[in-house]
């Protein structure tokens, strides 16, 4: 896709009501706060806390989800690129002007140019074609209003007091690579705070680059390349160093082809308008892209959108810098193209919203795989999360096509945030802290629902897990769940509901929930007798022996949940250890299965709840809360100093059981 002037405004429309600018800041001020009220005793700040909370997800929930790259492009500003932009052959040379560079000095065939020393000062628009090499000078450009191509035919410019091409005065900047020529920038280890050119390639307009040719630029004091306006790549093999960020347009930066290569020390690449409702966006739409940042490796203060091309990325920082992989301020679209990305903070971050539409993307994460302060909308592509802490986390997450594969220490999915929504937060607990006493699980205003598409879930912590509604209507579902009692395969605070689809979900028997006895299609939850080893292929089985499902199990578990089309509620169904599975393979749901000479392990009643497990409940109380007994569990205080509010509940039946807030959620520490 070539994100064009004159194809553009064709489609373009100006309906900005939903972009909600001001979500990400103000997402981040709250989390910052809830974080410190938290570890904080009780006191007049929860309310102000709670307050900023709220407005944050009216921001973020302003956004929605589910809009496609195209609809999101129409909302901001139209590019300043227009074709035959970057394109330069010898036929044009009579209209240009050459400009040598011999070491200390330059010469010139033509008007508009200037030479002072090692300083070469441009004041008309028009072509300039440089060549040669400056040991210690500069490129100056000061044509207000004008519209100035540099044709790069293997120069070599390096300065020591400052940006080695600044375009301080111009509309427009074109950067043209030259056919097979090799090119080098380098500017000044040190600028001042005040300093307008501050990266080593610099234009206080709008910055073109393309052409065939190679640029290598080392931005030693600052960014490498740096428009102050909007900046385009659409050519070119370019590799770029910097101190702080790699590639930055204030505006917009747009990628449509060429190769970039990016090592910043800050960000990688970076657009920052924040101000502008169309502004402060980044789009890839060709090309082949590789970051390394200590910063975020992609950060767009708006929209994030990624249509085409391969967009790889890796974000590390060895400190608390925010080190995500792609960063949006209101919403991320991946539409097209791979990406692949790694990061010690989140992989995908998006202070509102997050659209996986089409592309095929790769994640790992030492945070979240992908976190979203709104929406989470997976409609199309492939998801590999090869490794988070939690995969998918979002206030409102929706699965409705596409293949996704998530693999996390903690929670596989979580619909979850950090706003009181319930009337037990409301309230307050205990002490005036926040949550509930022990009348039962809150129910905030989140929601994780799957109406199509696969999702396969490998979760140490709870696999499918919902502060709010859960809903299944279609697609399938496989979660292999924890092993630990302390967590479970599904966990959902209220109403859990399956009405089409296909659900299975193993794990350990502790905290065992099912959903609810109102759904409109049949389910079963099986606690085993005792647990099943790894590679064990389990079968279920109607009252006429006929197979219903099989599943090979990839850890040891002792609970099954499965819904199905042929699952009946009321009747009974067989579950069996051993026999055979072939044909397809979605996470160890099988294609079919035969039973052989398979031993009959449980026999269970569709639509009943295991003893001492959750379901049926219809997103009531499902018989405790987090503060009290939940499948034979127990748990202990916690101790961690970023756990905020302890509550306790002294029950009959046995000891205190704690749990904690972590992050706005209740949890049951392990």
């Amino acid at each position: 896709m070539n994100i064009r002037r004159n194809s553009w405004t064709t489609w373009k429309t100006r309906a900005r009501g939903l972009r909600a600018k001001t979500a990400g800041v103000l997402a981040s001020v709250v989390l910052a706060t809830a974080a410190l009220a938290g570890c904080s005793s009780a006191g007049s700040d929860s309310g102000s806390a709670s307050s900023d909370s709220s407005s944050s997800a009216s921001a973020a929930a302003a956004v929605d989800g589910t809009r496609d790259a195209a609809a999101v492009l129409a909302d901001n500003e139209e590019t300043h690129a227009e074709d035959g932009d970057t394109e330069y052959d010898e036929s044009q040379a009579s209209k240009a002007v050459a400009v040598e560079l011999t070491g200390d000095s330059a010469s010139a065939e033509g008007k508009g140019v200037d030479v002072d020393g090692s300083t070469v000062t441009i004041t008309a628009g028009g072509t300039y074609v440089l060549s040669g090499s400056l040991d210690d000078g500069q490129i100056v450009i000061t044509a207000p209003e004008a519209t100035v191509k540099l044709v790069l035919d293997g120069v070599d410019i390096s300065s020591s007091s400052g940006a080695a091409i600044a375009a301080t005065e111009a509309e427009r900047l074109v950067v043209v690579l030259a056919d097979g020529s090799e090119n080098k920038l380098s500017d000044t280890d040190s600028y001042a705070e005040d300093a307008e050119a501050n990266a080593a390639l610099y234009s206080a307009g709008d910055l073109t680059i393309g052409g065939s040719g190679s640029l290598t630029v080392k931005g030693n004091g600052n960014d490498a390349i740096a428009g102050k306006d909007g900046l385009v790549v659409e050519g070119g093999n370019i590799t770029v160093e910097a101190a702080d960020d790699g590639i930055r347009g204030k505006d917009y930066l747009v990628v449509d082809g060429g190769t970039v290569t990016v090592t910043a020390k800050g960000d990688g690449l970076k657009s920052d308008n924040a101000d502008e409702e169309d502004a402060g966006y980044i789009a890839v739409a060709g090309g082949t892209v590789s970051v390394t940042a200590g910063g975020d490796a992609v950060d767009a203060a708006t929209d994030l959108v990624v249509t085409g091309g391969e967009l790889t990325v890796e974000a590390e920082a060895s400190d608390d810098t925010s080190a995500h992989g792609l960063k949006s301020g209101v919403i991320t679209v991946l539409e097209g193209g791979t990406v692949d990305v790694d990061a010690s903070a989140d992989a995908l971050h998006g202070d509102a919203a997050v659209h996986l539409n089409g592309a095929d993307v790769t994640l790992a994460a030492g945070d979240d795989g992908i976190h979203a302060e709104g929406d989470l909308v997976i409609s199309a592509g492939t998801l590999d999360i090869t490794g988070s802490n939690e995969g998918l986390e979002g206030k409102d997450i929706l699965v409705r096509g596409g293949t996704a594969t998530v693999t996390s220490d903690d929670d596989g999915v979580n619909a979850s945030g950090s706003e009181a929504t319930s009337e037990q937060d409301a309230q307050g607990g205990p002490g005036g802290g926040p949550g509930g006493g022990g009348g039962g699980m809150e129910v905030g205003d989140y929601s994780a629902k799957v109406t199509g598409g696969t999702l396969v879930l490998n979760s140490q912590g709870d696999g499918f897990d919902s502060n709010g509604t859960a809903e299944i209507t279609g697609g399938t579902i496989v979660v292999n769940g924890p092993e630990a009692g302390g967590n479970g395969a599904l966990d959902v605070n209220g109403s859990f509901t399956v009405s089409g689809g296909t659900l299975l979900a193993s794990g350990s028997a502790g905290m065992v929930v099912a959903p609810d006895e109102e759904s409109e299609q049949g389910w079963l939850s099986a606690t085993l007798d005792a647990s099943v080893e790894a590679g064990t292929t389990l079968h279920i089985v109607d009252a006429d022996g006929g197979v219903v499902a099989s599943y090979v199990t990839s850890k040891t578990i002792q609970n099954v949940v499965y819904s199905g089309a042929g699952i009946k509620s009321g009747e009974e169904y067989g579950v069996y250890s051993g026999g055979s599975t072939s044909g397809s393979d979605t996470g160890g749901l099988a294609g079919s299965g035969k039973l052989g000479s398979a031993e009959k392990i449980a026999t269970v009643t569709a639509g009943e709840a295991p003893e001492g497990g959750f379901g049926g409940g219809g997103g009531g109380d499902r018989g405790s809360s987090r503060t009290g007994r939940r499948g034979g569990a127990r748990c202990r205080p916690c101790g961690d100093p970023w756990c905020g509010w302890a509550q306790r509940s002294f029950s009959p039946a046995g000891p205190v059981l704690v749990a904690v807030l972590v992050g706005g959620r209740w949890r049951c520490p392990r």
